[in-house]
C-alpha cells in the first residue's frame, strides 16, 4: 500500500454558466488538505464568465480547462475529463457545490485502510446564498440492489479507485447520469461504502435540473431499464421502493432514518 497522501485524485467538474458559483467550488479544492489532486474542469459552452473564472486560476497546474466545441451535457463532459485523467482516484464535484478542507484527506485514508474500491459520505445541503437548510446521514454501505431503490450517494462525495477495474464513465443518459455511473460501478464493486461524515455542500439552485420532480421519476425509470437491466415488474417494483423512500425522507425523517441509514 502506497502511503496516504501520495496517490493522484482526479477531480470530475463540469460546467455551465456556473460563473457566481465555479470559483467557490474551485477554492474549496484548492483549500484541501490533501494536495496530490488534479482538477479536470470541462466547459460545455458557457455563455457567461464561466470560463473566464476558470483561466484566472491556470497559474496552478493542477487545474486543467478543457473547452467543449459542441455541447455534450453532463454525463459527456463528465466522461471527457475521465477520459484525460490521469489519478488513482476518481471523484466527483460539481462546479455549484464544495467540498470540506477534509474531504479528500479523510476519505482517500478511509479507503486505504480498509481496502474499499468506491466509497462515499454524508454532506450537507445549501441554498444558493450558502446558507444552511439541511445535512444527509448515508447508510454504512450500499449494494447494487439496495441502490436500485434509492440513490443513497451523492455525487460530490462519491470516490472510486481505479486500479481493481479501470476507469469507467458515466453512461449517456439525459439525467439520474450519477444514478447511472454508481450502478455501473456497483456491477464491479460488491458495496459502496459510506463515510459518516459530512464532507460536502450540495447547492440548490432555483429552475436547477434536479428540482424537477417529474422528471426526476421518468428518468429514473429509464435508468432502472436500461442501466439496471430491470424487467418492467422489477423496475416498477423498485420505482415503488423509490418512492416510498422519498416520502419517508421528507415526512418522516426519523423512520427514514431507522429503516435506511442507522
Amino acid at each position: 500500500m502506497n502511503k496516504i497522501g501520495s496517490d493522484l485524485v482526479s477531480i470530475i467538474m463540469p460546467a455551465y454558466n456556473v460563473g457566481n458559483f465555479i470559483d467557490e467550488s474551485i477554492e474549496s479544492v484548492i483549500n484541501q488538505s490533501y494536495e496530490c489532486w488534479e482538477l479536470l474542469i470541462v466547459d460545455d459552452c458557457s455563455t457567461d464568465k464561466t470560463v473566464l473564472k476558470v483561466k484566472s486560476y491556470q497559474n496552478d497546474n493542477r487545474i486543467k480547462l478543457f473547452e467543449n466545441k459542441r455541447n455534450l451535457g453532463g454525463a459527456g463532459c463528465r466522461n471527457v475529463a475521465i477520459n484525460n485523467a490521469k489519478g488513482r482516484y476518481i471523484a466527483f464535484l460539481d462546479s455549484d457545490d464544495l467540498w470540506a478542507p477534509e474531504k479528500l484527506e479523510k476519505q482517500i485514508k478511509f479507503m486505504q485502510k480498509s481496502n474499499i474500491g468506491f466509497s462515499f459520505s454524508g454532506y450537507s445541503v445549501i441554498d444558493e446564498t450558502g446558507q444552511l437548510q439541511g445535512q444527509l446521514k448515508v447508510p454504512t454501505k450500499v449494494s447494487f440492489h439496495k441502490l436500485l431503490k434509492h440513490n443513497y450517494i451523492g455525487c460530490l462525495t462519491a470516490i472510486y479507485d481505479t486500479q481493481p477495474h479501470g476507469k469507467i464513465y458515466m453512461p449517456l443518459v439525459r439525467k439520474r447520469q450519477d444514478f447511472a455511473l454508481w450502478l455501473e460501478l456497483l456491477k464491479k464493486f460488491d458495496y459502496a461504502y459510506g463515510l459518516q461524515e459530512y464532507l460536502g455542500s450540495y447547492r440548490i439552485r432555483l429552475g436547477s435540473l434536479s428540482r424537477n420532480k417529474f422528471d426526476a421519476f421518468k428518468y429514473y425509470w429509464r435508468v432502472l431499464r436500461d442501466v439496471g437491466k430491470c424487467n418492467h415488474l422489477f423496475a416498477l417494483y423498485n420505482l415503488s421502493c423509490y418512492l416510498f423512500i422519498v416520502y419517508l425522507k421528507k415526512k418522516h425523517t426519523n423512520i427514514y432514518h431507522n429503516l435506511f441509514i442507522d
